[in-house]
């Protein structure tokens, strides 16, 4: 990483992943000395970053995005036997950040001042840790003070971002008072209620209680501003509620968790074409799209490992399939957003499925005692995962939707000034076990006066959720009953096969095939449990080996019978989902169902154990009642 100062210098590593997930653009990243925030795609070296292919994500993007979107690529990554030249600026790889906040204090005479100041000053240390802001003028003796982040900030529900108001804020309103600031601590809880701002001007005096800037009334709030310091711009249509209304911002933490979500697409790697040729081409599409003769894949076969897999075919063979690939009228016959029914179709007929070195499916017997529930048990030995970056957003989580593409478009907070050529991707390969429900049991289940009833409950949760937030209309995008089972399932199991399976529960994640009868597609029930670790913990092969039979249902024994009871009953089991205050999710909670957030495809909500067994509540909901 790199901050956009007056030089060039490494500030702190990231892994390729976390660019995505949990520190991608326009995101804060704590390091020991100094905060700063990753910076647009326009001061990204695309030179340093590898072209990742994925055809169906990459038409997903497209249609997101637009259609100027050429490629995927990952993030700036340093070979191992790369040695970075500290001195030379040049030599520097990585992903560019700059300073955020821009208000700093000085931890030794709690002074309060911008960077632009003057007051502070950069130092460059030859340890990437020990980079620092310092108070050259501080009344400390000796060395000059670190100084640190002032961590309250205002974001607004557009994506926009900016520096707290400290000087309009400790005056209550415009002022033009010039006096100097400071910012004390008075307790050593760290509450707003504690910390103390204070003006210093020689009339005024001023001071207010950061407490108040959480009890403000809306419309107290200061306009916002449009201000995109990750573009280092303002954004030039404003900032206006759905109403027309100018939008006021809100105060938060540095460290908030709603401060950055990302908004990222993803999708697995499955066969496209059929005949071990032409899936190998599809494979190494990103390389072999560029060539422009036999002679150039003759060179490449002979000088590079790209193409090793293509060895046992001649330079002649490759060329006639490139060729008849290049030429190929596409036929678009699913939506690009719908990533998953393609999926579906694999997963639910493995015996067609191509075989490669990034997929590889492998039917079993579902468990005797769980026949009647599941239609079939595959074991996806190899998976291969690829992420894409298409926006972020603050404050509203886009897990409330259940396509990220769907996200209102003002709400997405863009990754370039100007219509992106490439996004950010990643890819993770590693394994999982894929689970399909007898769809004719579903449908009894469903069918249920008592579980209508209950999808009620969700329905009226769901809406109350999307008014509260002023989202319309309140029943778009409800997943119904069905999601909420296959859901519970998935989070049971992986609490349970994490305990034995070798890999954390952060590093298994869910991807849940869900669609009821009646939609313009086949339905859908099934739930595929994958590692979604970037790093070899993702190849342990620990998961797979837990879907034999007989290991697969002792298994799934104990999670069913974990749910039945939790720490928290009778609390747990008795909570509603909108009467106990508006959530989206009843009987669950982090004793029993919740999972962290890399594992859950939709923020722990649409969750109830009562659907899956009985609860000392609920007895007349349990889909797994018949298990003896």
């Amino acid at each position: 990483m790199t901050p956009k100062e007056n030089k060039r210098c490494k500030v702190g590593e990231l892994r390729p992943s976390q660019a995505l997930t949990t520190f991608g653009i326009g995101a804060i990243i704590d390091l020991p000395n100094l905060s700063v925030m990753v910076m647009g795609l326009e001061d990204w070296q695309v030179k340093d970053t590898v072209e990742i292919g994925e055809e169906r994500l990459l038409a997903s993007v497209k249609e997101v995005l637009g259609q100027q979107v050429k490629a995927l690529r990952s993030a700036p990554v340093v070979a191992d036997n790369y040695q970075v030249n500290q001195f030379d600026g040049s030599a520097l790889v990585g992903i560019p950040v700059a300073p955020f906040p821009r208000w700093m204090v000085c931890p030794y005479c709690r002074r309060l001042a911008p960077l632009s100041s003057g007051l502070f000053k950069l130092e460059t240390a030859y340890r990437t840790d020990q980079i620092r802001y310092v108070h050259a003028n501080c009344t400390k003796q000796g060395k000059p003070p670190s100084v640190v982040p002032a961590r309250f900030i205002m974001a607004c529900k557009n994506g926009h971002f900016d520096d707290f108001p400290w000087r309009n804020f400790v005056h209550r309103g415009t002022t033009p008072c010039t006096g100097g600031l400071k910012l004390f601590e008075l307790t050593a809880t760290g509450e707003a209620a504690g910390i103390e701002v204070r003006c210093e001007g020689e009339n005024c005096k001023a001071t207010r209680r950061m407490s108040d800037a959480f009890k403000m009334d809306l419309k107290a709030l200061p306009v916002c501003k449009a201000r995109r310091p990750h573009l280092r711009d303002h954004d030039t249509c404003g900032c206006k509620t759905p109403l027309g209304q100018d939008m006021r911002m809100e105060p938060m933490l540095q460290g908030a968790s709603n401060s950055w979500f990302g908004i990222t697409l993803s999708a697995l790697a499955i066969p496209q074409a059929s005949g071990k040729l032409k899936q190998l081409i599809n494979d190494h599409w990103t390389v072999l799209e560029k060539v422009q003769s036999e002679q150039n894949i003759e060179l490449l076969l002979q000088v590079t490992s790209q193409l090793r897999d293509l060895a046992e075919y001649s330079p002649t063979e490759i060329w006639q399939a490139v060729q008849v690939k290049k030429t190929a009228v596409p036929t678009e016959t699913t939506d690009p957003t719908d990533l998953k029914t393609p999926e579906w179709k694999v997963f639910s007929d493995p015996a067609s499925a191509e075989t490669s070195r990034d997929f590889q499916l492998r039917e079993v017997a579902p468990p005797k005692r769980y026949a009647n529930y599941f239609e079939k048990v595959v074991l996806a030995e190899r998976l291969r995962e690829v992420r894409a970056l298409v926006g972020f957003t603050r404050i509203e989580s886009p897990s409330d939707y259940d396509n990220p593409a769907a996200f209102p478009e003002n709400q997405r907070a863009r990754l370039s000034r100007k219509d992106p050529t490439w996004v950010p991707a990643s890819e993770i390969r590693g394994e999982g076990l894929f689970f399909q429900f007898k769809e004719a049991l579903i449908r009894k289940w469903c069918a249920k006066a008592k579980v209508k009833s209950h999808q009620a409950v969700f329905l009226e949760s769901h809406q109350r959720w999307r008014i509260a937030r002023k989202l319309d209309p309140p029943q778009d995008f409800f997943p119904g009953i069905r999601f909420v089972l296959l859901h519970s399932f998935a989070h049971a199991l992986i609490r349970q096969l994490a305990v034995e399976c070798g890999y954390t529960t952060a590093s298994l994640r869910e991807r849940i095939y869900s669609r009821n009868p009646g939609e313009d597609e086949p339905e859908m029930a099934g739930v595929l449990i994958y590692t979604a670790a970037p790093d070899s913990e993702g190849t342990l092969g620990g998961l797979v080996s837990l879907g034999k039979p007989e290991m697969l249902e002792r298994h799934l024994d104990q999670a069913l019978d974990n749910v039945r009871l939790c720490a928290s009953d009778p609390l747990c089991a008795e909570h509603h989902p909108y009467r106990d205050g508006i959530t989206l999710h009843a009987a669950s909670c982090h004793a029993c169902m919740f999972a962290p957030e890399t594992s859950c495809e939709r923020g722990n909500k649409y969750l109830d154990r009562a659907v899956l067994v009985p609860t000392v509540e609920q007895s007349d909901l349990a889909f797994f009642e018949t298990v003896q």
